[in-house]
């Protein structure tokens, strides 16, 4: 029985895995075919990631993105960071539970329910649309990301590190920069690129923060497809598909660092006196 459901459960995650990865796959075959249609594959070429390269205003675009993704991770990652210490740090069970629920509510709230109230707050401070609207409403939802992510460190933290370094002598700062952030390190990278990925990913709130000409890549390619899908957009997934694997094998480099280098730590032997 147990190695029957062993086996119904491997065929269920390789139904799942080829659910997500055909399209995906399929997209990027036909960014090689020598046709203007995905009806028919017409023989390869790399014609398509020529008219690519050749696209100006797209890969201005593209550069805005990885911009706006970078930027708005970096910033989401540092002001989410100190809210989960700020949230760890709360006495009162009343008071976390709040916190905690408030920053639920931002997760799990309609992407065009938040999109339109950013559009109705920056119209209200007459604050133009463009570059810094679409960076600061970026900033603003990832930071629930980050703070789910790294708030799990945190409460894993012994509290007795915290109290052996202020016994020692410790100031707050030493204690943070020494103690906190290094054992938070693991929960603040998966933010810092769960981040990434919800900025490269986001559409519904974008589309209603740009104006006077700047634009990302979701609704620039939103745009183009309601005029007929071009295989020019095909070769641009293929592009941010490699974009995606280098982010995940970045990822998985630091996380593989980060457990050598502790189990290094542990295998430190302390010499007797």
């Amino acid at each position: 029985m147990a190695n029957r459901a062993s086996k119904l459960g491997k065929i269920y995650i390789i139904v799942i895995f080829l659910l997500m990865y055909i399209p995906i796959f399929y997209l990027i075959i036909y960014s090689f075919s020598n046709g203007t249609t995905m009806a028919n594959f017409n023989g390869f070429t790399l014609r398509h990631y020529g008219e690519l390269f050749a696209d100006k205003r797209m890969l201005a675009i593209f550069l805005d993105t990885i911009l706006i993704a970078l930027l708005s991770s970096l910033f989401s990652t540092i002001i989410g960071t100190m809210g989960a210490i700020a949230v760890h740090n709360t006495k009162r069970r009343h008071q976390r539970e709040t916190l905690l629920s408030l920053n639920s509510i931002l997760l799990v709230s309609p992407d065009v329910i938040i999109g339109a109230s950013f559009l109705i707050f920056f119209t209200a401070l007459k604050l133009p649309l463009g570059f810094w609207s679409v960076l600061l409403s970026h900033i603003a939802f990832e930071i629930p990301i980050v703070l789910l992510m790294v708030l799990p460190r945190l409460d894993e933290m012994s509290p007795s590190l915290i109290n052996a370094a202020m016994d020692l002598g410790a100031t707050p700062a030493q204690i943070l920069s020494k103690i906190t952030l290094p054992f938070i390190q693991p929960g603040i990278i998966a933010g810092f690129f769960m981040a990434i990925t919800y900025s490269l990913d986001d559409f519904a709130v974008t589309f209603f923060v740009t104006g006077n000409g700047f634009t990302t890549l979701s609704v620039e390619i939103y745009s183009r497809a309601r005029q007929g899908i071009s295989l020019e957009i095909n070769a641009l997934a293929g592009i941010m598909f490699i974009f995606s694997l280098i982010l995940v094998g970045i990822y998985y480099l630091i996380e593989n660092h980060n457990l050598s280098s502790g189990r290094k730590l542990d295998r430190v032997e302390v010499p007797d006196r």
